[in-house]
């Protein structure tokens, strides 16, 4: 499928300003965009071979050479002056680039509650946010939500703000007095406070200033794990320009898939709407229908059980996949159960319904995750851990007293808390994820990431600072080195390495990790892409391919926008000279990635435990689900 080296690295061109310019010259400069639009995911429907990637990028660079050099423009007199430029046509075979507004100036200016102001761009006031506005074209709200992307070899930024549009500026002078200030206007409006040095530190702390100034950050953990990885025997060679991904099988469900939950062993299942589907596993992907587990309403009628797991939204496989929990909603649009239903999969019967009580007193839980990564195929397996906007604790489904507990009693089973911790302060946790010793990884509202050791959840060992956006979903590798958060704008991935003081190397789960912290690094997508990826273009469950074991290396790394599944070579994401990140300004982001588009929005993506990567892949299939069909899709090596 198609990836993301765009037609966006083309200059702009600065002919079209011309007013003397011929109509033949104009028709010729159409079918110049034309042969430099942006990739649109018609495009990505079809693979290329490198020999015709090699023919666009010729043709690209044939094309740079009508343009007139930079240094010969004649800057206007006009201040904060700039050329709008608009890509139009979408996804179609006829998308471009056009100029919008050959010339006009751009302001930041600060708006109230009430409205709009008026005043001029250094305008302050205690309330409101920054916005940006350019000529008569564009007024947008300055956030995460604009995508914007910076050129600076080409004194040019993307963004979104209803369309896709691009702004080139005259000189190298102006391209950085608008960086600086739209980062100055981004901070205000994310944290609330002035962009000063003092509101930086109480932001992100002293421990953290490698977060604010990324250009003065040790990235020295990057390059150690980088070439750590390069020498790993478990790490065979990530995907590549040159393969492709491959769909091998798609198939109707039989409901409304709601979530996937994908076994490392014979089978995986696809929790919908009014059952679960058993599915095989192969080496190529899941395929074949299996047996069909309805959510049987009538069960109601057993003494204690609700009928609330008709609509499960959460699935966790236990007992060496022969039993699942699934947790529902209290309410619709609300994560947040009060307890939940153990499946038998081989006799597809709830055998018990179990509740969420501390001290006497029915509590809920939001999120439900193994104890560790491999925890799943454990037979012996009866404890889990559990999540609450303001708890973190591990469950024991065994009873105290020795007694198995079933359908058959009159009152619902209680879970036993085993160990955990109840913070009295707003934490808001959202999201948590284990690693493969069992260390927790939890991400907040507030954007923080808390990492906690196996066997203590009363104290985090390192809390990573936020960016302003809430973490909505997070997933850790098996070793621990690596964090991946997803916001609804971006992926962040943190190194979690340092050096004791005894220089011993070791990551956040197991000691604080002092100032010498390595900057993150941020996954996007460019603002075309995010623009294209439907109305639904949130980042949803970002997460790592699969492991679990020692010595093996996750090798990819994939999230769901709207109607694309996205994926990064996770190799490459972490070579810090790779191209993608040259002329950046803050924290390094990176847009080399791969999409599969699909017809509807995408319930999940996710890849396959790596026993099924085959000889000739280097990674195991991945699969992705939509709401009524689910897709696998293997990495092909051929040229």
């Amino acid at each position: 499928m198609g990836g993301a080296q765009s037609r966006e690295d083309l200059d702009l061109s600065d002919s079209d300003s011309e007013d003397t310019r011929s109509q033949r010259e104009s028709d010729q400069e159409d079918d110049a965009y034309e042969d430099a639009r942006e990739q649109s995911s018609a495009d990505r429907a079809s693979a290329k071979s490198p020999s015709s990637l090699d023919e666009v990028e010729a043709r690209l660079k044939a094309l740079k050479l009508k343009y007139s050099s930079p240094s010969s423009e004649k800057k206007p007199n006009l201040k904060n002056a700039v050329k709008l430029y608009l890509h139009i046509g979408g996804n179609t075979p006829k998308a471009k680039w056009v100029i919008s507004e050959k010339l006009t100036c751009y302001g930041f200016v600060k708006t109230s509650h009430e409205g709009e102001s008026d005043g001029e761009e250094e305008e302050d006031g205690e309330e409101g946010w920054w916005v940006l506005k350019i000529g008569s074209k564009v007024r947008a709200r300055v956030g995460a939500g604009m995508q914007l992307k910076y050129f600076g070899d080409q004194r040019r930024v993307d963004f979104v703000a209803g369309g896709v549009w691009a702004v080139k500026f005259f000189s190298n002078e102006d391209y950085r007095a608008f960086v600086g200030r739209y980062q100055d206007c981004l901070f205000e409006n994310t944290y609330g406070c002035e962009a000063t040095e003092e509101n930086r530190i109480k932001v992100y702390g002293k421990d953290f200033m490698g977060w604010a100034k990324p250009e003065a950050a040790d990235d020295s953990m990057w390059e150690d794990a980088e070439s750590s990885l390069s020498k790993s025997p478990g790490s065979a060679t990530p995907l590549r320009p040159s393969q492709d991904l491959r769909e091998e099988f798609e198939e109707a469900a039989n409901g409304g898939i709601q979530s996937l939950a994908l076994g490392a062993l014979e089978n995986s299942f696809l929790v919908g709407d009014s059952g679960i589907q058993v599915v095989k596993n192969f080496s190529h992907g899941i395929h074949g229908k299996g047996v069909f587990v309805n959510f049987d309403s009538g069960s109601s009628h057993r003494k204690g059980l609700s009928t609330t797991y008709s609509t499960p939204k959460k699935a966790l496989l236990m007992k060496a996949e022969t039993n699942m929990l699934l947790m529902s909603p209290i309410n619709e649009g609300k994560p947040h159960a009060r307890g939940l239903h153990q499946l038998d999969i081989e006799t597809g019967k709830i055998v018990s319904e179990w509740r969420f009580e501390k001290d006497g007193t029915d509590i809920t839980m939001r999120d439900i995750v193994n104890d560790n990564k491999g925890a799943q195929l454990d037979p012996t397996g009866s404890t889990f851990l559990g999540l609450d906007d303001n708890r973190l604790c591990r469950w024991d489904m065994r009873d105290r007293k020795g007694l198995v507990q079933n359908l058959a009693d009159a009152n619902t089973p209680v879970l036993n808390w085993t160990q955990g911790h109840q913070f009295s302060r707003g934490t808001n946790f959202q999201c948590f994820a284990t690693t493969g010793d069992g260390s927790i990884a939890v991400g907040s509202i507030d954007g923080k990431i808390r990492l906690y050791s196996s066997n203590s959840m009363r104290q985090a060992k390192t809390a990573f600072p936020g960016l302003g956006s809430p973490i909505t979903h997070v997933d850790v590798t098996f070793d621990g080195k690596w964090i991946l958060g997803t916001t609804d704008t971006y992926l962040i991935l943190i190194c979690t390495l340092f050096t004791d003081k005894s220089g011993q190397t070791k990551t956040g789960f197991n000691g604080r990790m002092g100032n010498r912290i390595s900057a993150p690094r941020l996954l996007k997508l460019t603002p075309l892409d995010s623009h294209l990826a439907g109305v639904d273009n949130k980042f949803r469950s970002g997460q790592f391919s699969w492991v679990t074991e020692n010595g093996k290396q996750e090798r990819h790394l994939v999230a769901t926008v709207g109607k694309f599944s996205v994926i990064w070579n996770f190799q490459q994401v972490k070579n810090g000279s790779h191209e993608c990140y040259r002329n950046q300004e803050g924290l390094k982001s990176c847009y080399c990635y791969k999409i599969v588009p699909k017809d509807e929005s995408i319930v999940d993506s996710c890849f396959m435990h790596d026993k099924f990567a085959v000889t000739d892949s280097p990674e195991a299939p991945l699969v992705i689900a939509t709401p009524l069909k689910v897709s696998s899709f293997s990495i092909s090596s051929h040229r």
